[in-house]
Formats: structure tokens, sequence, C-alpha cells
């Protein structure tokens, strides 16, 4: 499982995989023990969580590179916040995983919300291979982008000759029966 296969959906707890698409939403699977499928509408609300990034004072990060930190620093010995621990407990938690994160942006609920889809995630995905994934393919992208630079030399047309044109096929008509 990656991160761009997991989903939250709005009005439904926990956070999905997609399993699926249809032409009018997508079929999720619940990540818990159920896992249970269920098919979304258009008319809600689906958030992919690669491309959630959480405010700072310079610029955006990605949440894969939160979840990162957040990997690292668990695996250190840093325990994770609940919802009974005060917010300002909560944002000093957050200042050690993400230390540059716009305090006016990022409300204690958004916090609470990252750890808990960590702690749901931390089973099914590795993070630190993730990221080196996203930034490796990102290296082959500018790679790629600079060989494409020069224009690729376009072959002459061919010409179609009435001899060598393809036959029309012959046009049917109704006879009239007398």
């Amino acid at each position: 499982m990656e991160l761009k296969d997991v989903v939250s959906i709005g009005g439904k707890p926990g956070l999905h995989q997609v399993v699926g698409r249809r032409t009018n939403g997508l079929i999720v699977e619940s990540i818990d023990e159920r896992k249970k499928r269920t098919p979304t509408s258009l008319t809600q609300k689906v958030s992919i969580l690669e491309d959630i990034s959480i405010y700072t004072y310079e610029s955006d990060v990605k949440l894969r590179d939160v979840f990162k930190s957040l990997d690292t620093l668990v695996a250190e010995g840093l325990t994770l916040v609940q919802k009974k621990d005060g917010g300002d407990a909560i944002r000093d938690f957050f200042r050690k995983v993400l230390p540059e994160f716009d305090e006016d942006q990022v409300y204690t609920s958004d916090i609470l919300k990252i750890c808990t889809w960590y702690g749901v995630l931390k089973d099914h995905i590795d993070f630190q291979k993730e990221v080196e994934e996203d930034k490796s393919s990102d290296d082959k992208k500018t790679t790629s982008a600079t060989k494409s630079t020069a224009k690729p030399k376009k072959a002459p047309a061919k010409r179609v000759s009435a001899k060598s044109a393809p036959a029309k096929a012959p046009k049917l008509t109704q006879r009239k029966m007398s």
C-alpha cells in the first residue's frame, strides 16, 4: 500500500484504501480489521493523503514528510499525543515533529488527526521508503525534463498517390422491386 492509495472521506470515520474506480465515484476499503468495502459518490469529500500538506511559515510541507519525521521520532521513543492532552501539550509535541509549522493555520484538531492517521498507517506503510521513492521519482522527472528540451526531428510526411490510396468501398443502393 502507498500513500497515494489512502483516502479520508468526509463524514466517515477512519481511513480507506482505494480498491477501484467507477464512473460516479470510488470503491474504497476501510483500513481496519473489518476491511469493509463501500462505494463513494461524487457529492462526498474525498481527500487523498498524498495531496495533503501542512502550512509552515515559509511554504507547505507534504504530509508524507511529516509522517517520516513522526516515524523517526516515534522510533526514538516519542509518544503520540491523545485527545485528553491539553492544547499546549499538543502544540509542543508537533513542534518536535515539524518546528516551523504555522500555529495560526494548523489547529490542534489537525494535529490530533495526523497522529491518529499515523497510528492507523504505521503498520501498513513504510514511511522512510515512501519518501525515498518519491525523491527518486522527482529526480527521474527532472532528468527526463532536461533531456526532452531538445526538439525531436520530424520524419517527412509520406505522399499518397491515387494508385497507392486505399480503394473506396462501393456504395450500396437499394433496388426498386417492380
